[in-house]
């Protein structure tokens, strides 16, 4: 496809590739409707060898370099510890011997889903629910909760970048539909309805091996064109994921919208999005064995109102 991305664009792919009301009026779960149990059943039988890869980004990596503002880098910090065990400080209160620990951290600060309250178009937010229903104590409807039974079943690794003969795509390219339909054949994989989507685009590798993140979140990176938008509605995918902090191409391909693409595919569309997989061990086993179909599930934390999550995924061949 040829677009021209713009607000006028923008509006439009909205407006075509609505899926409001396609589940009914009170829908808060999206394309992962599309996913039957009898899916499910045939997405188990992908398990041919029983090995796993999780692909969960280790939450001690700084990838929060400030470009997008609001989120931090995950703080972990030990509230009792070996030390004091051994000091003997825990002997009287409480008692007993033990380590503990918290976190604190953004729920989209690493590998994370983005829920359907994450997104609004204009005043709205997915199915035409009404962009105030996201208040101080979260979202009262498209929260991430009601997707917690619902992100299993077939995934699919498109990896893109080896597909191009490159370690990693440059910064600013943009995937195309032909990119993905060409790349699906040459790796004699089809996609289906109902199948959970992941781009390899090898930006998180690139940023790994340099021990740099900068610019990682928020900065330039390769990324799905804008015209895949119309290519996930035909192809009535449950989930997009991809190893970029934003799945979309940056530089965005126009300037009067940030993340233009997210204007469709979340509030449009309704397809939970799930951005900086880590996906280097899957896609060396499925260059290895060249199956690039595998079951997938990552559910998120039951975090009622909660506009992301965040998972460690698994895929299992």
């Amino acid at each position: 496809m040829d677009i021209n991305v713009s607000k006028e664009a923008i509006y439009e792919a909205a407006e075509k590739l609505s899926n409001w009301n396609r589940w009914g009026p009170d829908d808060q779960i999206g394309t992962l409707n599309f996913i039957t149990e009898e899916d499910i059943v045939a997405a188990a039988g992908l398990v041919k060898k029983g090995k796993t890869f999780a692909l969960g980004l280790a939450l001690n990596e700084p990838i929060q370099s400030g470009l997008f503002g609001g989120r931090w880098n995950p703080i972990h910090q030990m509230l009792a510890t070996g030390t004091d065990a051994v000091a003997g400080t825990q002997d009287e209160t409480p008692n007993i011997r033990y380590a503990d620990d918290a976190v604190n951290l953004p729920c989209q600060c690493s590998t994370q889903w983005d829920a359907l309250a994450h997104i609004f178009l204009d005043e709205k937010m997915y199915n035409g629910y009404d962009a105030r229903l996201v208040d101080t104590t979260g979202a009262k409807k498209n929260g991430i909760e009601h997707t917690r039974d619902k992100m299993v079943g077939r995934g699919v690794l498109l990896d893109i970048a080896r597909f191009k003969g490159v370690d990693d795509l440059d910064d600013g390219y943009a995937i195309t539909i032909d990119d993905l339909n060409a790349c699906a054949e040459a790796q004699g994989v089809e996609i289906k309805r109902g199948d959970f989507v992941i781009i390899r685009t090898g930006h998180q590798e690139r940023c790994l091996k340099k021990g740099d993140w900068t610019g990682y979140a928020g900065g330039d990176a390769p990324g799905l064109a804008f015209e895949t938008c119309y290519w996930i509605h035909e192809k009535e995918i449950a989930g997009i994921c991809a190893d970029t902090w934003g799945c979309e191409v940056r530089p965005n391909e126009t300037p009067e919208a940030n993340q233009p693409w997210h204007w469709v595919v979340i509030p449009a569309i309704g397809i939970t999005m799930g951005e900086i997989f880590y996906v280097k061990e899957l896609a060396e086993d499925c260059a290895e064995d060249k199956v690039y179909e595998f079951f997938f599930s990552a559910p998120p934390l039951h975090l009622p109102g909660g506009c992301g999550s965040p998972i460690n995924p698994q895929a299992i061949k």
